[in-house]
């Protein structure tokens, strides 16, 4: 099962590398950045999950441990938390990079784009309010994309929103055509908290 999800993971990370190609002129990502990693939620299903481990395996007993020791942080910060929903930075961010890069999840792979959302509206990155990706086209005071801005850039291709929604991308018709099932989907950190209950 897990050598179809690698087949379907590359089949998306294609296309996804091919939009985020076409919105060069906006993204300003950069190795060490991070801010993607923080103060979310992070879904994953359990498929994600089996082929993140399979990262996190790979890696030196030392930076194992570190995540192990953020794991559990973040998991007691849960449990002790009171509000409705836990934001959290993802515990495989080490030194502010991804620990298990090529192994992360799909919701991880799409961030940083502009994602469509419902009646033609679109969502844009949270970066983009730190200077970051599309903050070059961004009226922030609007929370929109500027017209102005973007004519004022000379740059022939569109800032370009596209169906990259969590729901969509782990949709059952990619498990049919890739055969394969992402079953239940999580918060990350809920994967590693009570995990005898998911076994």
């Amino acid at each position: 099962m897990i050598e179809n999800y690698k087949i379907y993971l590359d089949f998306i990370s294609k296309k996804i590398s091919n939009f985020f190609e076409k919105q060069k002129p906006y993204i300003k990502c950069t190795k060490g950045c991070g801010r993607c990693c923080k103060n979310a939620e992070f879904p994953y299903s359990k498929m994600e999950m089996k082929y993140l481990l399979c990262g996190f395996l790979s890696l030196d007993p030392k930076t194992q441990e570190k995540i192990e020791h953020q794991l559990q942080i973040t998991a007691d910060n849960k449990k002790a938390f009171k509000g409705d929903k836990f934001l959290y930075d993802c515990p495989f961010l080490i030194d502010e990079s991804c620990s298990v890069y090529e192994y992360r999840g799909i919701v991880c792979r799409t961030f940083g784009l502009i994602e469509n959302v419902t009646n033609g509206k679109s969502k844009i990155p949270f970066c983009a309010y730190q200077g970051l990706n599309y903050s070059n086209v961004l009226d922030e005071k609007n929370h929109m994309l500027s017209t102005e801005k973007y004519e004022n850039l000379g740059i022939d291709q569109e800032p370009l929103g596209f169906n990259i929604n969590y729901n969509l991308l782990t949709d059952e018709a990619f498990e049919k055509k890739f055969n394969f099932k992402f079953e239940e989907k999580l918060p990350l950190i809920d994967w590693f908290m009570d995990q005898d209950k998911k076994e």
